[in-house]
């Protein structure tokens, strides 16, 4: 998103407010500067796209693919015998994974089924997602560069696996603004977030207005929206003359850092005020949607998950950029070490009936046409048992899903082994997976740069070293 040249002085005196830092403005067209005290204004995409927003469904802990989705007849066949000598064959291209497992193939014990016009299988794990396979492009093939959590965590969030680069969602933000001012563009729904924590989600050094805002899935959505009532008939008033002083100061002080961007805080609170509140009134859903996400499950954990999947749609509803659900309700997630089949079981008990839920409650309003969603974990699982029955961390094949908007629905991209545990067909980096969603919401991942100590820094990285995912957008 380069721009005409800008005059420094003016561009330091209009970006102060919100600490643009190394002034990287540039990397927005002309015509589509951010304003400092609107900096979540909507800009227009650089090329034409169905996607307008984004759910990131994240699927914390690793899950399993070739428990659910991406099925194995051979492993079933070699369940509990030795890896086979071609697959050992390849250690050096999977790394420490065979160091920290047993030498011994572990098949999940669920049935499989195949569903939908192309007859795809689904594990019994997940019925209600089964329903919904012909609205799913899959990519069976993905990599990471890490093999433990926080790393692949902020690589799958962030494009590294250092903490310190901004979010996904911030990029987005940054590039795209926002469709409802009265609202963050980028929030979080969580009840436990994924390791490494707020650097999943900072804007680093992103203005920071590009930062994902948490929103409780209990009660109201953000704390202490609701003033005192023997404050509300001078709040006004008050905001008003505080914003008077406010720019006096910012006009004889125009270098002075933060300060419109405290104003435009400011606003963005009292606007969200009733905003975020009606967010939450779940009220007004009919009891068929509530029962349809599971909102009265007896399962405390599938009713958790199934309100901040039925909250991410109220957000896409109000015109919120980009939403992120975090599905852990403990520290574990997926991560089943010990147990594997006990993890898969409570996880997708948790998930399965909501997101399908989701899936259709978009579609039906007419939103799943331009809403992205995508389901992703930070890297899957090894086909090997380790301790008793679990399994271990496997960066080196595993599945993700888009569904919505511009993308190809019911086709699977790239496969792994006979076993699930390298990528042979199309590998396809977290870097390309960026740029794929980029690419749907009309960003065009070279040019959505910023400018911070001295070089151009993209989601991306290096410019013109991903590419869109083959197949994965109509």
């Amino acid at each position: 998103m380069h721009s005409a040249p800008v005059n420094r002085r003016s561009l330091i005196a209009s970006c102060t407010g919100l600490s643009f830092g190394s002034l990287a403005l540039q990397a927005l067209e002309a015509d589509n500067h951010i304003n400092p005290l609107q900096p979540l204004a909507p800009r227009l995409p650089a090329a034409a796209c169905s996607a307008r927003q984004i759910i990131f469904l994240f699927q914390y802990g690793g899950p399993s693919s070739f428990d659910l989705l991406d099925y194995k007849p051979q492993l079933q066949k070699l369940h509990g015998q030795p890896v086979p000598a071609s697959i050992r064959e390849q250690q050096d291209r999977v790394g420490g994974v065979f160091q920290h497992c047993r030498d011994e193939l572990m098949a999940g014990p669920w049935r499989w089924q195949q569903h939908g016009q192309n007859g795809q299988w689904v594990s019994e794990l997940l019925p209600h997602t089964a329903r919904h396979i012909d609205r799913l492009c899959q990519i069976r093939s993905m990599v990471s560069e890490s093999s433990n959590h926080a790393p692949a965590t902020y690589l799958l969030n962030t494009g590294a696996i250092l903490g310190g680069k901004p979010s996904l969602g911030s990029w987005i933000t940054y590039g795209l603004g926002s469709l409802n001012q009265n609202l963050p563009g980028y929030v979080l729904l969580y009840k436990v977030a994924g390791l490494g924590g707020s650097a999943n989600w900072s804007n680093a050094f992103l203005p920071a207005a590009f930062q994902g805002t948490q929103f409780r899935h209990q009660g109201d959505p953000v704390l202490n929206l609701r003033p005192p009532g023997n404050y509300l008939p001078s709040q006004r008033d008050t905001l008003d003359f505080a914003r008077t002083l406010n720019q006096r100061h910012a006009a004889k002080h125009p270098a002075h850092e933060q300060l419109e961007g405290r104003i435009a805080s400011y606003e963005l609170a009292w606007r969200m005020q009733s905003a975020a509140i009606d967010i939450g009134e779940l009220s007004q859903e009919s009891p068929q949607t509530l029962d349809a996400y599971g909102l009265n499950s007896p399962n405390s954990s599938l009713a958790t998950y199934g309100r901040m999947c039925l909250l991410s749609r109220r957000l896409i509803e109000k015109g919120v950029r980009f939403v992120q659900i975090y599905n852990a309700v403990d520290k574990l997630g997926w991560d089943g070490h010990d147990n594997n089949t006990d993890y898969n079981i409570r996880n997708a008990a948790q998930t399965d009936q909501p997101i399908a839920a989701l899936l259709q409650d978009l579609d039906q309003r007419g939103l799943l046409d331009s809403t992205l969603v995508i389901w992703a974990g930070e890297f899957g699982r090894t086909p090997m048992m380790q301790g008793n029955s679990g399994r271990n961390h496997n960066p080196y094949g595993f599945t993700v899903w888009l569904a919505g908007a511009n993308v190809r629905a019911g086709t699977v991209i790239g496969s792994t082994d006979e076993i699930g545990l390298r990528a042979v067909a199309s590998p396809q980096s977290v870097k390309n997976l960026h740029a794929t969603l980029l690419t749907a919401l009309g960003l065009q991942p070279d040019d959505l740069y910023f400018e911070h100590l001295g070089r151009q820094e993209r989601l991306t990285g290096v410019a013109e070293s991903w590419e869109v995912i083959p197949g994965a957008l109509g």
